[in-house]
């Protein structure tokens, strides 16, 4: 898996990237085909310090996207790596659903 990460408009400091890193690496269990993921951090207002945080997953014949917005990249990231769960959790149930063809 390659993990992407950009930080529009600011340098992000090791400590988040480490902690986007090991959110986005406990994925795996759910999908262990995911191909590769970027992370995009920007803010949203510079005055309400509002933070967002889009996530683009590529697995064979999907593209899973979210975004989250929070005052903390850190709660952003959480949020939006749930989100992630929850939609590799409906592939991976939507695919075991499917009748085997023979």
């Amino acid at each position: 898996m390659n993990i992407n990460i950009t930080a529009r408009k600011f340098r992000a400091k090791d400590t988040l990237t480490d902690h986007i890193n090991k959110k986005i690496r406990t994925l795996e269990k759910y999908n262990s085909n995911i191909i590769d993921v970027d992370v995009i951090m920007s803010f949203t207002h510079l005055k309400d310090s509002i933070k967002k945080i889009e996530i683009t997953v590529n697995i064979p014949g999907k593209v899973l996207a979210v975004s989250d917005e929070s005052d903390d990249f850190r709660k952003s990231t959480d949020n939006a790596v749930d989100k992630l769960t929850r939609q590799l959790k409906k592939v991976k149930s939507k695919v075991l659903a499917k009748p085997k063809v023979q």
